[in-house]
């Protein structure tokens, strides 16, 4: 099934690496297609042009297309974790090779795309009717770059 709406990633001249490295982050990584550039093209003849690959049932389009247009904080990609294992193997993989931790679980990976990876206990405790444990794990997340759910539990319960 194709996605109504699916995000479009422009990149230099490094598409190819790109999907293969989100490919081998995710568990559930593939390229679907891919379209190369031609004789005559403004890359060499044979570089990935355009593909479409998925990851974790999201699909995603990228291009080779130069240097006009570069990745910023203003759109992220965020990831729902459910264990702590998780969001530590994904931080671990996608901060690798010159990624960059953020706060709050926002993080920039080696192609300056942003992710956030966020454990999924992270709304629910945020949501509690009870505005004192909400805003103490507030307060706790807002120290954090990479999110620790038991730091978050402890910040629930004082």
């Amino acid at each position: 099934m194709q996605n109504k709406i699916t995000p479009f990633l422009w990149f230099n001249d490094n598409a190819e690496e790109a999907i293969n490295f989100y490919s081998s982050v995710f568990k559930n990584g593939r390229t679907l297609n891919v379209t190369r550039y031609g004789d005559g093209a403004p890359f060499p003849k044979g570089t990935l042009m355009s593909a479409t690959f998925e990851l974790e049932g999201q699909r995603f389009m990228a291009l080779n297309a130069g240097p006009h247009f570069k990745f910023n904080e203003a759109v992220s990609f965020f990831v729902n974790c459910t264990t702590q294992e998780e969001v530590d193997e994904l931080w671990d993989k996608l901060t690798v090779d010159g990624g960059e931790p953020g706060r709050c679980g926002w993080l920039k990976d080696k192609f300056g795309l942003s992710w956030q990876i966020v454990p999924t206990i992270l709304s629910e405790l945020l949501a509690d009717k009870d505005a004192r444990k909400a805003k103490n794990v507030t307060e706790a997340m807002m120290q954090m770059d990479k999110i620790d759910i038991r730091a978050l539990k402890q910040a629930y319960e004082k």
